[in-house]
């Protein structure tokens, strides 16, 4: 049998108050991509820290090469050769590729001046193994796409000669083209032995990548499986604990009249002539590749780049909007791609999260209304099943998916009628995703008007009562639910053609979908 690259024997770690993993065995061979599943809160980013030197086990022991081994801080990991690409790329956007390659280990000359040459070079180089073309070793990586930061951060793994590379979610932000290169990248580096630990929420590059998978629970090892020998719903009942029967539940709704529709709508550049509607009780999806314009129309819809030209109509009437505070007034709500940086303030606390929307209905006289704001928050925790100790919790400290339900209560707070959703389930977990589902279901039943914007075309097939597809900031097809296929929907999101793009108004109707 092969030897392990690495082993991990009986390992614990505990915070205060949490046991975060309880006697856990992994190991990864020569070669091979071992991804890492669990749901958010399983200790898969405790684990990969402490192959990385992050954190130092309370019990259990590290082997590389059947050998024990310490490590008091990364950089002796990385002596070892074990490196970690995070979900937050540690690379200094100031500074050029070459650079952030060598950062700390940079070649030097005589008398011991970086020889800036030699290290430029040597950066062409390790590109050049990894078959990446037309990377200007001498840009600043702050100029570079989120694809490019990505292969500096690989090339910087490999010039400390990494044995073992951890990759934490590598394709949350990136293109289908990038996400395309990553999965060569990976396969190149298991072609020449490298170790990768691959963790990721999306269970079809798993099955795209991967040669074994091992799931963790509540800091607890499930198992590992051979990913020939093993399926999405066995994973997935895995991580879970129980069987999720229904990924895209899709509850019984009566779809009326639209409450939202746009008209010959433009914003230069990714904006182009678009019309649509979305009607009370139904759930729209918006299909197309990273570009297309979707979030785009989104925020123009929501006020944040006004159009620079066509109509927006609330039941049916022309409104202006300029703004969110104009948009919010007319019962449009927004629930944005990065959750982080646009939908949440994750050092405050879920309260004050919730309220925010709202703030001036809270307000008697010159103080917000404590009182009221913690039975809104309350009231909205109960509502949607947030994962919490109390209002009082801070954000930051909330799993994946209880931070997107946080974002979406603020919105709820505000009775909107109107709700877009852009990625609604971007880096949550298989169990979570199945709950907001069911939330956006809920809603839908409810009378809301629904926009949800999705790269996850089973999200967008399972979820809609209809389905447009954008390209090139245009709506090129459209499709109820009952003839939307995947075949479909990728033909109309990369082909040169509009397809079966009905009516742009249509008669108010009323239908039960289930």
């Amino acid at each position: 049998m092969t030897q392990p690259l690495l082993q991990l024997r009986g390992i614990s770690k505990s915070f205060p108050g949490v046991r975060a993993l309880d006697n856990i065995s992994f190991d990864v061979l020569p070669g091979e991509v071992h991804a890492l599943l669990g749901e958010n809160g399983a200790g898969k980013s405790t684990l990969i820290k402490i192959i990385a030197g992050v954190y130092r086990p309370d019990a259990g022991e590290i082997l590389l090469d059947g050998s024990p081994v310490h490590f008091s801080d990364p950089g002796q990991a990385q002596a070892k050769g074990i490196a970690a690409i995070y979900q937050e790329l540690s690379l200094y956007p100031e500074l050029t590729v070459a650079e952030n390659i060598f950062m700390g280990h940079a070649p030097r000359g005589r008398f011991g001046a970086i020889d800036w040459t030699a290290m430029n070079q040597q950066a062409r180089d390790i590109l050049a193994s990894l078959e990446i073309d037309g990377l200007d070793v001498t840009r600043k990586v702050g100029a570079l796409t989120v694809g490019n930061r990505q292969r500096v951060e690989i090339a910087k793994a490999l010039s400390q000669n990494a044995r073992i590379l951890i990759m934490d979610e590598p394709t949350a932000a990136l293109t289908e083209t990038d996400v395309q290169s990553l999965f060569n990248t990976v396969r190149l580096l298991r072609g020449r032995g490298v170790g990768i630990i691959y963790i990721s929420h999306r269970l079809q590059e798993v099955f795209i990548l991967a040669d074994r998978v091992s799931v963790l629970r509540d800091g607890h090892y499930v198992g590992t499986r051979l990913v020939s020998e093993t399926t999405e719903d066995s994973l997935v009942s895995m991580m879970v604990g129980r069987t999720i029967d229904d990924m895209f539940p899709k509850l019984p709704t009566t779809i009326k009249e639209p409450v939202l529709e746009v008209r010959n709508l433009w914003r230069k550049p990714l904006i182009k002539d678009v019309s649509m509607q979305v009607r009370a009780g139904e759930i729209v999806g918006l299909a197309g590749l990273v570009g297309s314009g979707r979030s785009e129309l989104a925020q123009v819809i929501f006020g944040m780049t006004p159009p620079d030209g066509g109509q927006i109509l609330i039941d049916g009437k022309p409104v202006q909007i300029k703004n969110p505070g104009q948009a919010m007034k007319l019962g449009i709500a927004y629930v944005p791609e990065d959750r982080g940086l646009q939908g949440l303030i994750r050092q405050m606390k879920i309260r004050e999260n919730i309220s925010l929307a709202v703030l001036r209905a809270l307000v008697r006289g010159p103080f917000i209304d404590n009182r009221a704001e913690r039975n809104l928050a309350t009231r909205m925790i109960e509502q949607l099943s947030i994962r919490a100790y109390s209002p009082e919790q801070i954000v930051n400290k909330l799993s994946g998916g209880n931070q997107q339900k946080v974002v979406v209560s603020k919105w709820l707070a505000g009775r909107p009628r109107v709700l877009i959703m852009d990625e609604p389930t971007r880096g949550v977990d298989v169990g979570a995703k199945a709950e907001i589902h069911r939330l956006i279901s809920q809603l839908a039943q409810q009378g809301l008007a629904i926009l949800m914007i999705s790269s996850e075309l089973p999200e967008v097939l399972g979820m809609s009562d209809r389905i447009l597809v954008m390209r090139g900031g245009r709506i090129v097809a459209e499709y109820s639910r009952e003839e939307a296929n995947q075949e479909l929907v990728v033909t109309a999101m990369m082909s040169e053609t509009d397809h079966n793009r009905t009516p742009k108004s249509q008669p108010a109707v009323e239908t039960n979908t289930v």
